[in-house]
Parts: C-alpha cells; structure tokens; sequence
C-alpha cells in the first residue's frame, strides 16, 4: 500500500489584473509526515520560473473548508459555493488561489483514510527522527 496521496487541482490565481488566471498545483500527503499536507506548483505557474511547494497543517485544511483558519504563512477560508481561498503569505508578496471545495473535501477524505485523525501520532518515528538529529548534531 502506498503511503503518499497526491492530487492534481486546479487553482484559480486571484491577482489585481481582472483575468483569472487558472495555474495547475498538486496536493500531496504523506503517512510519514501525518500532520502535514503539501500543495506543489509546478515552475511554469511560478513567477519565479521554479517549483514551489508550501507545505502547512492538515487541519488547518480541513478547518479552512467550513471557516477562516491560519494566521501564519497560509490561511484558508471558505469563499462563495464551492470555494475554498488559500492564501501563501511571503516576504516577497501574497498569492490567493481559489480552488474547488469538493476537490479538497476529495483530497481529506482520502487523508482520513488513510491516516484518521487524532492517530497522527501512531505513524510518527520519534527514535528514528531523534536518532537522526542526533548524528546531524555531531
């Protein structure tokens, strides 16, 4: 059984210019990284020109679906029907996507399947990650 989720979305960039700007990005999760998500934009809708990837909670996710969450770097709030923002917040600037709820109700579900929530915490490896500090330290 495979322990990553990915799945491909299409956000809608939110910017000053009045065209909507609709950019491919990937969701990704990974059961060895259980409280985490993932969102990948490839280089090509990067004003940079590479891959950007922000990786933020799974609850806040799942928070931002039914109500605004975050006050970091991301934040998520539900937007008309079938909307959902998330917005990326860098010293650089702020990006807005707008992407489909359903598409990320989708994407949950199958995180909850795959690792419930609450349970994060069975598919950590504490003595792995500490023992792999540990050698970096020396």
């Amino acid at each position: 059984m495979s322990t990553v989720i990915e799945q491909a979305v299409e956000a809608r960039l939110i910017a000053s210019d009045p065209r909507v700007q609709t950019v491919p990005a990937t969701l990704t999760y990974d059961r060895e990284d259980p409280f985490a998500v993932r969102m990948v934009f490839p280089a090509p809708a990067t004003l940079e020109g590479v891959e950007v990837c922000w990786a933020f909670s799974r609850e806040l996710l799942e928070t931002g679906v039914d109500t605004s969450a975050g006050m970091g770097d991301v934040r998520v709030r539900p937007y008309g029907f079938d909307r959902t923002v998330v917005e990326f917040h860098a010293p650089e600037g702020t990006a807005m996507v707008h992407i489909r709820t359903s598409e990320l109700r989708r994407f949950l579900k199958r995180t909850q399947l795959m690792v419930p929530a609450g349970h994060e915490h069975h598919y950590l490896d504490l003595d792995g990650d500490l023992a792999a500090l540990l050698r970096d330290a020396c």
